[in-house]
């Protein structure tokens, strides 16, 4: 029944054939190529697991709901209801994540927000927006862990940089990155005022020993300072945060979360290689646009999605159109139709 969809004969033949290659006594002598073998069988298992769960989920919903129709059980008639929703649901997000075909779609990313001008204002919209990528992790259970944060003056953050650990981070947020727009009555203004806040929003892959970055030491510029909290108290007492400037693109990174200084070196360190090879992965989609005749293009600074509080209340993408009424529930993490409508436009 599903196994058209997820788990065809051409997959089973795919699986089985690499399997094979897997076993070969030559097989780790190219190491990357191996890892990337072994992600696609465990791809194609996991595949052939969802349809066989799915499969039997769907067979338990029809004879309950048989049993249901012949004692007229409503109370039972609605639960098989909830239960082929709940498939369908699991069907969509496993169909959309094979859309996923980008070089690091796969991979967790780092997320960096930065509040933009307006003091107080910006900086708490960042830290809204924080929570919001946040709650979003909770719910697909990625684990998300600040790196670095640099608090605001009044309230809110100046910006920070979090690590989003799970399977095709990447893939979900690629497209969230430029800037977002708050417009709501301030309450931080005395005279209840309408004030408009924008932060910016830049998603990179997570780099592991598989990718290769290649990054001069004349390059880099490494700076230590003492890591500090909300409020001004100190993380630790000793110069164990690490900043690092690579001259040639002008990007810095930073880390504070450990109080080792080596493990916040090779975390920053991680962090810059992410930030290099996404744009090396934005110039070769560029080239490609520009090959096949795709003459527009997003720049990091774009205003991407707006997000109204007064005097109506609506959260809108500006790129596919994609409208929200209910922004409480965008706030609070329920962003995936937003995401969708990026991806699948």
């Amino acid at each position: 029944m599903l196994g058209g969809i997820f788990d065809s004969d051409e997959s089973r033949s795919t699986l089985k054939k690499l399997k094979s290659n897997s076993e070969e006594s030559d097989f780790w002598s190219n190491s990357d190529e191996a890892k990337t073998t072994m992600r696609k069988i465990s791809e194609l298992e996991s595949n052939s697991i969802l349809v066989k769960d799915l499969e039997k989920k769907l067979n338990e919903i029809k004879e309950f709901s048989t049993l249901a129709i012949e004692e007229n059980d409503e109370k039972s008639l609605n639960d098989c209801y909830m239960g082929i929703k709940e498939v369908i649901s699991e069907l969509e997000s496993h169909e959309f994540k094979l859309k996923f075909n980008g070089e690091a779609d796969e991979k967790s990313c780092y997320i960096e927000i930065h509040a933009g001008a307006g003091g107080t204002e910006s900086q708490d919209w960042a830290q809204m927006l924080l929570r919001m990528y946040s709650r979003w992790s909770e719910r697909k259970d990625f684990n998300f862990k600040i790196m670095h944060e640099t608090p605001g003056e009044e309230a809110g953050i100046k910006s920070c940089t979090a690590l989003i650990d799970g399977s095709y981070a990447f893939g979900y947020l690629k497209r969230e990155s430029g800037v977002h727009r708050l417009v709501r009555i301030s309450p931080f203004d005395s005279n209840s005022r309408r004030h408009t806040s924008f932060s910016s929003v830049w998603i990179s892959p997570y780099v592991d020993e598989s990718v290769k970055v290649d990054i001069q030491d004349k390059d880099l510029r490494i700076d230590t300072f003492r890591a500090s909290g909300a409020g001004g108290q100190h993380v630790n007492t000793t110069d164990s945060a690490i900043r690092i400037t690579h001259i040639p693109s002008s990007i810095v990174v930073q880390c504070q979360n450990e109080r080792s200084q080596h493990k916040n070196s090779a975390t920053a360190m991680n962090m810059l290689k992410s930030k290099l090879y996404e744009i090396e992965i934005q110039k070769i989609e560029s080239d490609r646009k520009e090959i096949e005749g795709e003459k527009s293009k997003i720049g990091w600074g774009s205003q991407i999605r707006s997000y109204v509080l007064h005097p109506y209340r609506m959260v809108k993408d500006l790129r596919s159109s994609y409208e929200d009424s209910d922004p409480d529930s965008v706030l609070d993490g329920n962003i995936d139709k937003l995401i969708f409508s990026n991806l699948l436009s």
